[in-house]
């Protein structure tokens, strides 16, 4: 129940099919509707806690509103970071933790997290040093002093210190004007330094979270012990204390019981927990928004690196490549009860803004947006604290627990890179209310397809080679190694077991693996297919041709009649509409 970014999916028309084979998990749940503990929310924070205590032997069950990292999990940066910025909010155990944390992914995801260059272009040297102690200490910003040289320098040097436990990453380094010029020569001609240091970033945050479900549902094959099940809400409760679910693809609703209940639904926290009958007021997100652009002359000018720098008015922003595009952001407003934002017309002149402010002499045109997001961060309420100012720590809430009531474990905060670390504390939690203890490590067992993945260019040249022919050829197989990592093996044989070919409307999808796609997992809809199975529609490659085309295939396995596959059409291109501002007359073909 990870806050949704799209429109709420409407439900089917009366007397249509079920979704077959890629519903079964929603029986699974109605078959046998008790389990230990009962995760609400499947964006990462969710999907990690439920794998961990699936890997514990656990008996647990997860159910998500919408689909998975749909929400603020699905809006995120795309960033795996240490939070240089936290240090002046004094939140060292937190920076500590996702350096840490940082490093560890790298190692046991490669296959999605990868080491991210990142330059911080400087325009003086002592700015920001009398306004840092007003910042450390009171955490508002006043009156906006970008940060100079000095302070940086600073910042880094403890950056890099917290960095070495585990470090995989090089230290950074400071470089005068002429040098600095020399690296990024689009830069303003009046930088005076540029500070550099390596962080990480995940180019698919819905894919990851995909093999963390994954990985618990295989932990806990045995006996059933672990299922999930996404389009399924939380409703409310029965009079014994039962959570009421509803199918949000078919309207059905039936009561699922455990003696421990988590609450991981980020900004929809106190909601859901409204919505079970305790009534909290922890959370106080604030609202995050970015946009990609298909700009090659911005793409040039990043020289493959993120730049990450203070606005003149005090806030963060990045630009950086991912694959050909340029990734634009973020925003940091007071969300108050708009938990499902879109990116506005303010918001993009306020991205255009901050371009010219580094890149004066590249040329971007709005023409070139070619996907928009926002979302809400699950932040813990504030009261005049400054949004960049906002702890990104995390914390357990307990209620409930008497007379017979479940016991309600809710999570405030949380942050992407920390999400393994989160899952542990949480998981930590829960073992403690049942009893049980734990018995499996996850710091270093590596993610889905981060198994042997092949991280050197000779070991992925093997690999690429092991796996071409038989319909399968060089371009499909790199195709499927960046989707899927090590686990494109299993997809390969799966689209060798039958006669496939290539959609007419891209060459990055077939029907066989459509047809994967609706059986293993949870396709609900269309637009899963296109924003959250695949990065077609993050990279502006969706066309009216491809939502019908991918519709008409995933039909049968879902069991989808004509009028289904018309509204299915229709719903992922009024969501690519309304929440991501791509409208009808750019998807052409």
């Amino acid at each position: 129940m990870a806050q949704p970014h799209d429109p709420v999916p409407a439900e089917p028309a009366a007397g249509s099919p079920t979704a077959g084979a890629a519903r079964s998990t929603v029986a699974d749940l109605r078959g046998r509707p008790h389990a230990q503990v009962l995760v609400i929310g499947g964006g990462i924070n969710g999907v990690g806690t439920f794998r961990d205590l699936a890997l514990q032997g656990i008996d647990v069950a997860l159910v998500e509103r919408g689909d998975y990292c749909q929400g603020a999990s699905g809006a995120s940066s795309h960033m795996i970071h240490g939070g240089i910025r936290y240090l002046e909010n004094g939140e060292f155990r937190l920076v500590h933790e996702s350096v840490v944390e940082r490093n560890r992914l790298l190692r046991i995801a490669p296959h999605y997290v990868k080491p991210l260059q990142t330059t911080i272009p400087i325009f003086s040297t002592f700015s920001g040093l009398l306004n840092a102690p007003l910042r450390f200490l009171a955490h508002r910003t006043g009156k906006p002093h970008e940060r100079g040289a000095l302070l940086i320098k600073v910042g880094l040097a403890l950056y890099d210190a917290f960095s070495r436990e585990g470090g995989v990453v090089p230290r950074h380094r400071f470089v005068g004007r002429k040098r600095a010029l020399a690296d990024l020569p689009q830069l303003r001609p009046d930088v005076k330094y540029t500070a550099t240091y390596f962080d990480a970033s995940v180019h698919n945050p819905e894919r990851l979270t995909l093999d963390v479900l994954r990985d618990g549902i295989a932990a806990g094959a045995d006996g059933g012990k672990a299922r999930a099940a996404n389009y399924v809400s939380a409703i409310g409760t029965d009079d014994d204390g039962a959570v009421r679910l509803r199918d949000e693809l078919t309207g059905e609703e039936f009561a699922f019981s455990a003696p421990v209940v988590v609450n991981c639904t980020g900004a929809w926290t106190d909601r859901t927990n409204d919505a079970l009958g305790s009534a909290t007021h922890f959370m106080g997100g604030t609202k995050g928004s970015h946009i990609v652009l298909d700009a090659p002359e911005l793409l040039e000018a990043c020289a493959g690196r993120e730049i990450f720098f203070e606005h003149t008015d005090g806030r963060i922003v990045l630009i950086y490549p991912i694959g050909d595009r340029v990734l634009v952001g973020t925003t940091d407003i007071h969300a108050g009860d708009e938990l499902t934002p879109v990116c506005t017309d303010a918001e993009i002149e306020y991205f255009f803004e901050l371009m010219r402010h580094v890149f004066p002499g590249v040329r971007v045109e709005r023409e070139q947006i070619v996907y928009t997001f926002s979302g809400v961060r699950p932040l813990p309420r504030h009261s005049d604290t400054a949004p960049g100012f906002v702890s990104r720590d995390y914390r357990i809430e307990r209620t409930g627990g008497s007379a017979g009531e479940p016991v309600r474990l809710s999570l405030v905060g949380g942050k992407w890179t920390t999400f393994r670390a989160l899952s542990e504390q949480l998981a930590k939690r829960v073992l403690g209310e049942l009893g049980a203890q734990r018995t499996t490590n996850t710091e270093e067992l590596p993610i889905g397809g981060g198994a042997g993945f092949p991280t050197d260019p000779a070991a992925r040249e093997d690999w690429l080679k092991a796996h071409v022919g038989l319909g399968i050829d060089a371009a499909r197989a790199e195709v499927l190694l960046e989707r899927y990592g090590t686990r494109a093996d299993e997809v390969i044989s799966f689209l060798r077991e039958g006669e496939d070919s290539r959609l007419r409307s891209t060459h990055e999808l077939s029907r066989r693996e459509l047809a994967y796609l609706a059986e293993r997992e949870h396709v609900g809809h269309v637009v899963d297919v296109l924003i959250r199975r695949t990065s077609l529609a993050f990279r502006g490659l969706v066309t009216r041709e491809l939502v019908w085309e991918v519709a008409s295939i995933l039909a049968p396995h879902l069991g989808w009649d004509e009028r289904r596959v018309a509204a299915e059409s229709e719903l992922a291109l009024k969501t690519l509409a309304e929440a991501h501002r791509v409208t009808a007359d750019e998807l052409v073909g």
